[in-house]
């Protein structure tokens, strides 16, 4: 092969190399893993389908879900656990992995964009914010995305579970009351939530497409999101495309 020819192919190579290496690196959609599903705990399987601490290694982890048996909920904001128990009457939060879940839902994201989310009244408002903010920002709003909102609260309605040993009979508002319940007003937290149009009675409830947890800035309560309400600005964050 001549040397003119020679350089003319390998320019031509290196350019599709480059190419296609590029297109990989711009590749930057989120992953969402789930194991467990909501149908099945509704319908009294309430076992362990997996260990949190399969899961320690992995950086910036986000994930929420219920720990095994329905004795706790689970939140854990970029590798860190805030998951939270009732014992002996009293809320607890654990930093540890040493857990197991009944459901789980979960993602690794690196990079954030942040967007401003206003008066949001009710959970559907938003909901729908964060679709059309997903869409416009280039999310595949066809696949679950994970997204974290943080400010201050006009009020959030929250639970822990902790479920009755035995008790066979299921319900959302059971599930509600078996723990600790209450409602915040004008707190800062920090929410982790999944939203998806396809996972129903997975990891969403059939009402809606959107399953939230959270914790509070002191870390002094975290739990489950039954209900919220916006009054001001808020900040939302989605995965860096």
């Amino acid at each position: 092969m001549k040397k003119s020819a020679y350089i003319t192919v390998l320019a031509f190579l290196t350019i599709v190399l480059t190419s296609c290496r590029d297109k990989g690196e711009k590749n930057t959609s989120v992953m969402v893993n789930h194991s467990g599903a909501l149908r099945t705990i509704m319908s009294g399987n309430i076992q362990p389908v997996i260990s949190l601490d399969t899961l320690s290694e992995k950086k910036h982890l986000y994930a929420l879900g219920a720990v095994d048996n329905l004795k706790g909920e689970i939140q854990i904001f970029d590798s860190k656990p805030s998951n939270s128990f009732v014992v002996d009457s009293i809320l607890q939060i654990k930093d540890s992995y040493n857990q197991k879940a009944s459901l789980l839902v979960y993602a690794e994201v690196e990079e954030w964009d942040s967007f401003q989310i206003e008066n949001s009244k009710t959970k559907s408002d938003l909901e729908e914010q964060i679709f059309v903010l997903a869409t416009n920002s280039g999310i595949n709003t066809e696949e679950p995305f994970p997204f974290l909102l943080e400010g201050t609260i006009a009020s959030l309605d929250w639970h822990v579970i902790n479920w009755k040993d035995g008790d066979t009979i299921h319900n959302h508002k059971k599930h509600k009351e078996s723990g600790f319940n209450g409602t915040l007003a004008n707190k800062r937290v920090q929410i982790i939530g999944f939203y998806s149009t396809k996972h129903k009675a997975v990891f969403t409830h059939h009402t809606t497409n959107i399953h939230m947890h959270f914790k509070t800035a002191d870390n002094a309560i975290a739990g489950h999101i039954d209900d919220l309400s916006l009054n001001q600005t808020i900040t939302l964050k989605l995965p860096k495309q």
